[in-house]
């Protein structure tokens, strides 16, 4: 029974020296991890460095016309539409022609402008009648001057009928031709063939806007209103282009908060020669806000996170890279700010960080 006891205290021994072997090797390959020549030649190195600590925040918005560079094209009178010749988007030139209202206003205008001129008519050969009579002594002065005054008005109606006529498009035809007043494109179109106008109807018929420069409108919650300002440098990226970063400012600051959804609106103006940004696409809007406080950073690509910590992998050399964790402040582009851990000059690994960081915990 004895012996028994001590042939099983031995076999117990044995696995549990077996065990301190096994973690002492596995301890023994991380420091034994090197990275290769070839591996090393793909790599990016990069040292930490003191710079200066910019806040970015970052807010959903939308890509809108420029309201102040916009032509809306409002009824000048009432009847049916009918030719319209674009649809939403079309690219128009000042002076083309969108649609046509057959008006039974226009043909009053029409039929005022032929009235004033008959009536002009009439009252020059009453007044070359009344001259001649005059000279001859058949007529008196008071009728004389009458009829000059009567030609006179009858000139002025004529000219009355030719301006509001002119104004409403010049058409003696009953017809109102919608014109373009400046070249862009059709942004808002809320009128189909055949409908009924109303010059009294408060929405407008088209709006044509150039799009060489939009709006983009952010939206900043309550918790973030005191952290922008006006002026402040903002990038916008688009859901159409995500590698490209569209620069701006701070242009206007709404300060009243929508009562649906609780948010203030910024506004932002971006150059758009290429027509890229189109009204009605969504947009990542990052507001940047300069401080005068200085940090550490590094590239984001160095920065590794795991099991609620941040690391960063500190390289010696091929042989010796040690993972050590970091305080992240927060990230703006391709910078990450930290605090604690490294110091300025190290030396960190930016590329395959997250491959070396596996390799060194296998």
């Amino acid at each position: 029974m004895n012996k028994l006891n001590i042939f099983s205290f031995i076999i117990a021994f044995i696995f549990v020296m077996s065990g301190c072997k096994t973690e002492k090797k596995t301890s023994d390959d991380r420091q034994k991890f090197v990275i290769s020549d070839s591996l090393f030649k793909t790599l990016k190195i990069d040292s930490v460095v003191k710079c200066p600590l910019v806040n970015a925040l970052t807010f959903t918005g939308q890509v809108s016309f420029n309201e102040d560079n916009v032509a809306r094209i409002f009824p000048m009178v009432s009847g049916n539409i009918t030719n319209i010749s674009v649809q939403l988007g079309d690219h128009v030139n000042a002076g083309q022609r969108l649609g046509v209202i057959r008006s039974s206003e226009m043909a009053g205008y029409g039929n005022d402008l032929v009235t004033s001129e008959t009536n002009l008519l009439i009252a020059q050969k009453n007044m070359d009648a009344a001259n001649d009579m005059y000279k001859s002594g058949l007529m008196s002065q008071k009728d004389y001057i009458t009829a000059q005054q009567m030609y006179k008005q009858a000139q002025s109606q004529l000219n009355r009928s030719k301006e509001v006529l002119q104004i409403n498009g010049g058409n003696t035809e009953g017809e109102y031709v919608v014109k373009s007043p400046v070249s862009g494109f059709v942004v808002e179109k809320q009128v189909n063939n055949n409908m009924s106008i109303r010059p009294d109807n408060t929405n407008d018929l088209f709006t044509i806007s150039d799009l060489k420069n939009v709006w983009v409108l952010a939206n900043v919650y309550e918790s973030n209103i005191s952290q922008v300002h006006l002026g402040d440098n903002v990038d916008v990226t688009t859901l159409s282009y995500p590698g490209r970063v569209f620069h701006g400012k701070v242009d206007k600051v709404l300060n009243v908060l929508d009562p649906t959804n609780k948010v203030m609106k910024l506004r932002i103006v971006l150059p758009n020669p290429d027509y890229a940004l189109k009204p009605g696409m969504f947009a990542s809007i990052t507001v940047i806000n300069n401080t005068n406080d200085e940090t550490l950073c590094v590239p984001a690509g160095s920065v590794i996170f795991e099991n609620s910590q941040y690391y960063v992998l500190v390289y010696k050399s091929n042989s010796d890279v040690q993972i050590t964790s970091v305080q992240v402040i927060g990230t703006n582009g391709n910078k990450t700010y930290i605090s604690g851990g490294v110091k300025v000059g190290d030396r960190v690994i930016g590329s395959d960080a997250v491959m070396i960081y596996s390799a060194l915990n296998f």
